[in-house]
């Protein structure tokens, strides 16, 4: 069977400037290389990598996670990142060792978004004894 190549994809070469989103929760890391218009260039997590149940959630699975869209980004040209980290997990700071330790990628910017609450709604009642 031939494949045709869908009208709407797109070839991306030669990217300089991209982002990497962190997302990391207890149970996984999820990483994406982004272009600068926010569409998705490559991704990996740690589940994707080859990892199960409660070995997602370490930080090595986090690293792997890492390297592993590290090394997919590099058929785009990718040489400066724009990191954004989002969540309370165990790969925030396995992530950043791993890059700060990584040659041939410039990272110019580090960002935390995680969502913070700012005492939002009142908390409910106590529960009767």
């Amino acid at each position: 069977m031939n494949k045709k190549n869908n009208k709407n994809s797109k070839k991306y070469t030669n990217i300089a400037h991209a982002k990497l989103c962190i997302k990391s929760s207890f149970n996984n890391t999820i990483a994406s290389i982004t272009d600068q218009k926010g569409n998705t260039l490559c991704w990996a997590s740690s589940g994707s990598v080859g990892f199960k149940g409660a070995r997602k959630s370490t930080p090595y699975a986090a690293t792997k996670a890492i390297e592993a869209v590290l090394n997919q980004s590099q058929k785009f040209g990718v040489k400066k990142l724009s990191v954004y980290l989002k969540g309370p997990g165990v790969g925030r700071d396995a992530s950043l060792r791993l890059l700060r330790n990584k040659r041939g990628i410039d990272v110019d910017m580090i960002s935390d978004l995680t969502p913070i609450p700012h005492n939002g709604p009142k908390a409910s009642k106590r529960r009767k004894p």
